[in-house]
C-alpha cells in the first residue's frame, strides 16, 4: 500500500473536486447525443421501478472516497451480455467515458479473452495474434467440451508450439499497462504449464494458484503486451485449458470489465462451472446486465423462466461478492427473419417487463433502451437512420457508440443527483 497524501494535499484535492462538480452540467461531462428515431426521453436516465433511487449509493460513495479523499480504492464494474458486448464498441465507449470524466480514474483492465484464437471477432481495444491450432468451447454450445469460466469460452492448444500474443491499444487518454498477469487455465498434467516469452527471448515462470485454477505472473515493470507459450517435459502433449487472462496493476481507480459471447443467453452463463473461481479475482461492486436479446429471440419465450434464470445467476455472483449492486439494461427492439422477410419480435416488450420486474425485486435501476428507441418496430427506423444493421438485431458502430454514450450519461446523471444530495445535506448540518 502506498503512503497516503498529506492532509493539506487531501483538503486541496477535495476543494478542487467540489469546484469541478459544482456546476456539473456546465462542465460538459455529459456526452452530446444526436437526434435518434422516436427519441421519447429528453435525457437518458435510469428508471427505478421499486422507487428506491438510492440503489447505486454504495458505488457512488466509493467513487466519492476515490475522488474527494484520494483513497486508494478500486471500483470494479462488470458488464455481461451477448454479441452486443463481445463486439466491444458499446462497452468500450462506456468504459472510455467513465475513465476520462475525471482525471486519474484509470485502473486495471481486468479480464480479457483471446477471441481471435477462438476464430471469432476480437474487440478493437486490444489486439490478439495466435499461432497453431486451438480447440474451442463456448457457453452457447449445448454441451461444451471443456469447463468454462466467467468469460464463457475456453480454448485448448493442439500442441506445445501454439502461442498467443496480446497487445493493449493504449492512447493518450486511456492506458492499460499492467504489472501482474494471471493466466486463467490449467492442465491435468503437472508437466504442462504456461510461460511468458519476454522480449529478450527469456521465459518467465508463473506460480500456480489452486483456488482459481490459474497461473500468476509478476513483472518488475509496466507491460503493455505479452506472449503466452507452453512448456512440457513429456513427449506426449496433454491439453491446457485456457479460459482467458486477468491484467492487474497497483493503480487505484475504476475498472470496467466487459464479458460477451455471440449468441449467449442467461442459461449460457449458468453453464460456466468455473464462474465463481474467476470472480474470486475481481469481486465486482456493480454488475451491469444486458443479457436477453437471445433469450427472447424465439417464439417460446417465457418471462418467468427468464426471471428465474437471472435470479440463479445473480445468486452465484453474490455468493462471491455479496455486496454487489446490479443495473439492468432492457433488450433493444429487434426483428426475426423468415425466408426473405423480417417480422418484428413482440418479445421485446415482454423482456422489458421482465427486466422491470427484476429491478423491482432487487430494488435497483433499469436503463430502458427499449423505450428510448421507441418500442416495438423502432429498430427498422434505426436501420434507416444508419444506426442499426440489416439484420435488425445489431447496431452499427455509430449506433453502439450512441448507446454507450446514453448509458454513460444515465449513470453520470445519477451521480450528479448523489452529489447534489450530499451538498444539500452538508448545507443543512
Amino acid at each position: 500500500m502506498r503512503n497516503r497524501k498529506p492532509l493539506l494535499s487531501i483538503v486541496l484535492c477535495a476543494f478542487s473536486c467540489l469546484f469541478y462538480f459544482q456546476n456539473i452540467d456546465a462542465q460538459s461531462i455529459y456526452r452530446p447525443i444526436p437526434q435518434t428515431p422516436h427519441q421519447v426521453l429528453s435525457k437518458s436516465q435510469l428508471f427505478f421501478p421499486s422507487g428506491d433511487t438510492l440503489a447505486m449509493e454504495p458505488v457512488f460513495d466509493k467513487l466519492d472516497q476515490l475522488i474527494f479523499n484520494a483513497d486508494e480504492k478500486k471500483i470494479k464494474l462488470l458488464h455481461i451480455g451477448g454479441s452486443h458486448v463481445q463486439a466491444g464498441t458499446w462497452s468500450n465507449r462506456v468504459r472510455a467515458n467513465l475513465l476520462t470524466f475525471y482525471p486519474g480514474l484509470i485502473s486495471a483492465r481486468g479480464f480479457i479473452f483471446p477471441y481471435t484464437a477462438a476464430k471469432t471477432n476480437n474487440p478493437y481495444n486490444f489486439r490478439t495474434t495466435c499461432k497453431g491450432k486451438w480447440g474451442v468451447a463456448k457457453n452457447t454450445q449445448r454441451n461444451p467440451l471443456y469447463q468454462l469460466g466467467l468469460m464463457g469460452m475456453c480454448i485448448v492448444p493442439d500442441d506445445s508450439l501454439c502461442s498467443v500474443t496480446i497487445t493493449m491499444r493504449n492512447n493518450d487518454s486511456v492506458s492499460f499497462d499492467f504489472q501482474k498477469l494471471i493466466v486463467l487455465g490449467y492442465s491435468d498434467s503437472a508437466w504442462v504449464r504456461p510461460q511468458i516469452l519476454m522480449e529478450d527471448s527469456s521465459v518467465l515462470e508463473g506460480e500456480f494458484d489452486s483456488l482459481t485454477l490459474s497461473y500468476i505472473f509478476d513483472f518488475n515493470r509496466n507491460m503493455d503486451s505479452f506472449t503466452l507459450v507452453f512448456a512440457t517435459k513429456d513427449t506426449l502433449w496433454q491439453p491446457f485449458f485456457l479460459r482467458g487472462f486477468f491484467l492487474d496493476n497497483d493503480k487505484s481507480g475504476l475498472s470496467y470489465v466487459d464479458v460477451g459471447v455471440n449468441g449467449a443467453s442467461v442459461p449460457s452463463y449458468l453453464k460456466c462451472s468455473l464462474l465463481e473461481r474467476d470472480l474470486q479475482l475481481y469481486r465486482p461492486d456493480i454488475c451491469i446486465f444486458s443479457i436477453g436479446i437471445n433469450d427472447a429471440s424465439g417464439t417460446d419465450f417465457d418471462p418467468n423462466v427468464f426471471i428465474q434464470n437471472y435470479k440463479t445467476l445473480i445468486s452465484r455472483i453474490r455468493s462471491i461478492s455479496p455486496d454487489c449492486q446490479f443495473l439492468f439494461i432492457t433488450n433493444n427492439d429487434s426483428y426475426r427473419k423468415s425466408g426473405r422477410r423480417y417480422y418484428n419480435n413482440p418479445n421485446g416488450y415482454l423482456a422489458q417487463q421482465a427486466f422491470l420486474s427484476l429491478a423491482t425485486y432487487y430494488h435497483t435501476g433499469v436503463f430502458d433502451l427499449f423505450s428510448y428507441m421507441g418500442g416495438l418496430k423502432s429498430m427498422s427506423d434505426w436501420e434507416k437512420a444508419g444506426l442499426a444493421k440489416k439484420d435488425k438485431v445489431h447496431f452499427t458502430p455509430t449506433g453502439y457508440s450512441i448507446i454507450g454514450d446514453l448509458l454513460y450519461n444515465a449513470i453520470i446523471n445519477e451521480y450528479d443527483k448523489h452529489l447534489k444530495r450530499n451538498r444539500l445535506n452538508n448545507e443543512l448540518e
